[in-house]
């Protein structure tokens, strides 16, 4: 049986591609990646020869197969995204799981990830923090998805394309107001390198007459308005809410606890006398 190798990759500047990393693909006996393209300027970078085989969404179910084959054949694999850690709002997700159902052993060669990397240039609250991903592209669907976020302490780091920028900004500022802080990076590592920081008004005006372009990573900062908690039994809808969705009970009284800034106790007892 091979060896899947979850392979972090430069997020621009190819120079920060590891050592670990430049042996691994020269090792394996193929690397599947987003787009052949993309990943062929790596390994020229570094004369790398070796087999491309391109595993994204729309090509998922098909190369899937095709790749846990050979895994299971003995052949081992080099997965990398086009940039960044693989897995991360990335289709590799669902090979890695379905690796691991097979038991088929992985190895992760670390390297950069855009969201810590934004969050670290951001100047924001990183001892805690919600990685969003990409929003819903139905601005309906999406403004529901921030309402979430509304007396949110934690920094929230989101993804997003330039075509949709604008319109996310707007949703936000409808959302969160006009006075929570952003900070805006694009195009990390690369040339163009760009973090603007500011309120989501002053964003939303400067992208307006300066046409997003490159990668954005959109930062926003936890509130610091003590907005009064629902009550106890909300709150307890919202534990039941994350059990449904498969987070373990005592993890997700612990979260809302945190959440709301009230005794995990106090929770814990209003819960088991009124789900029991």
């Amino acid at each position: 049986m091979g060896i899947l190798y979850i392979c972090g990759t430069p997020i621009g500047n190819l120079e920060d591609a590891s050592i670990r990393l430049l042996k691994t693909l020269r090792s394996v006996d193929l690397i599947a990646c987003e787009d052949t393209r993309h990943t062929i300027k790596l390994l020229n970078r570094y004369k790398i020869r070796n087999k491309l085989v391109s595993y994204h969404q729309h090509s998922r179910q098909e190369k899937e197969e095709f790749l846990i084959k050979q895994l299971l054949a003995g052949k081992n694999i080099a997965l990398v995204s086009d940039a960044g850690m693989p897995g991360i709002s990335d289709p590799g997700e669902l090979l890695i799981k379905r690796a691991i159902n097979e038991g088929i052993d992985i190895q992760i060669i670390p390297g950069p990830t855009a969201l810590i990397a934004a969050l670290t240039i951001s100047g924001f609250d990183s001892t805690s923090f919600i990685f969003a991903g990409f929003l819903p592209t139905n601005s309906g669907k999406r403004k529901q998805n921030l309402q979430q976020y509304l007396n949110e302490r934690r920094t929230v780091i989101i993804y997003e394309a330039p075509h949709r920028l604008n319109a996310t900004l707007a949703d936000i500022e409808s959302v969160l107001g006009t006075e929570r802080n952003l900070a805006v990076v694009r195009e990390l590592t690369k040339k163009f390198e760009q973090v603007k920081r500011g309120r989501v008004s002053e964003i939303k005006e400067y992208f307006t007459f300066t046409p997003p372009k490159g990668e954005f990573c959109l930062l926003i900062e936890g509130t610091t308005i003590n907005a009064k908690p629902p009550d106890i039994e909300t709150i307890s809808e919202e534990v039941k809410e994350l059990i449904k969705r498969g987070v373990n009970k005592k993890e997700a009284l612990k979260i809302k606890a945190r959440e709301y800034q009230i005794k995990k106790n106090t929770l814990y007892k209003y819960f088991v006398e009124n789900n029991d």
